[in-house]
């Protein structure tokens, strides 16, 4: 059995493909860290062995592309970033794998309802979990305002918009008719952004962060510890049946921790999460390689991380 592999990181320029590069070059289990990504206009070139460019995920020559890669730098591993490469990927038969090597993200399960926030109310209404009233907006005639509305796919601060009369919704809902309208949680202070980890052998794993957003970025965050909280995410993960990590968005609400996404992809706090005990990536690396899943010591409640700034020149 191997004891050092090769891994490649698709998307490896944005702030989540650095802080997994970090991750992962200070790890023992990797010999050669490498990455790709469609722009070579990034900082990865500093943190990865060896960074290639590659071709857009939908396109005819992206497969061919990474099998190219996979074949001269020997990669055992393959760890997608962006959401359109893990959709790509994972609509693949064999979802665990690609090209036969090992393919690190969440069950097709968890993909296919975290990608699609409908779909994300949907199953919270059918698990009786809380979630914010949410529908279609063009199905959608006298909303009740104050709402938001948000692109059904993707995640994240983009793309999502606050209504507060009829004459904003009358022209958001012809401007974007895919689009949903959802109950707008008022306790804005309130904001959760929750890692959760479950395992082959369903050991389900969690971190808490209240958090503040700086520029769509978790800027600030401080670790905090709440039995509802911690109870609702350990529902949602053996509802998912998960295997893998996902990440969970949430606000308090009169009806208590109330979930308005659920992204099934590593998140931008990874590093952080990583330097305080959640290993999320290289659990996910072990269960897959089925070794022994490395111990998780929780961190000191009320422990902060701030967002901050690396500059490089070459």
């Amino acid at each position: 059995m191997k004891t050092k592999y090769n891994i490649l990181v698709t998307g490896c320029g944005g702030d989540i493909g650095q802080s997994i590069g970090k991750i992962l070059k200070s790890n023992v289990l990797f010999d050669r860290v490498v990455g790709c990504d469609m722009s070579s206009d990034n900082a990865a070139q500093f943190i990865f062995d060896k960074v290639i460019k590659v071709p857009a995920c939908k396109s005819d020559n992206y497969s061919s592309a990474l099998k190219e890669i996979i074949l001269s730098e020997s990669i055992d591993i393959i760890l997608p970033i962006s959401e359109p490469e893990l959709r790509n990927l994972s609509e693949q038969k064999n979802y665990d794998h690609f090209l036969g090597k090992i393919l690190i993200c969440a069950n097709p399960e968890a993909m296919i309802i975290g990608f699609d926030k409908f779909e994300t109310a949907n199953f919270l209404k059918k698990n009786h979990l809380p979630f914010p009233e949410t529908n279609i907006i063009t199905e959608v005639s006298k909303p009740q305002l104050p709402a938001i509305i948000k692109s059904k796919n993707g995640s994240g601060s983009k793309s999502v918009y606050v209504l507060e009369t009829m004459e904003d919704f009358v022209f958001y809902q012809k401007k974007y008719p895919d689009f949903i309208i959802q109950e707008l949680l008022r306790n804005a202070e309130e904001e959760y952004t929750c890692g959760v980890f479950r395992s082959a052998s369903s050991e389900v794993r969690t971190i808490v962060y209240k958090r503040k957003l700086t520029g769509g970025f978790s800027g600030y965050g401080e670790v905090i510890d709440n039995p509802d909280v911690d109870l609702l995410l350990n529902k949602i993960a053996h509802a998912l049946n998960l295997n893998g990590s996902i990440n969970v968005q949430l606000r308090m609400d009169k009806k208590g921790p109330c979930v308005f996404e659920i992204n099934p992809r590593f998140s931008s706090t990874v590093r952080f999460r990583h330097m305080m005990g959640f290993e999320d990536v290289i659990w996910s690396i072990q269960d897959a390689l089925k070794i022994k899943v490395s111990e998780y010591i929780k961190p000191i409640i009320g422990a902060k991380f701030y967002k901050g700034f690396t500059e490089y020149v070459n």
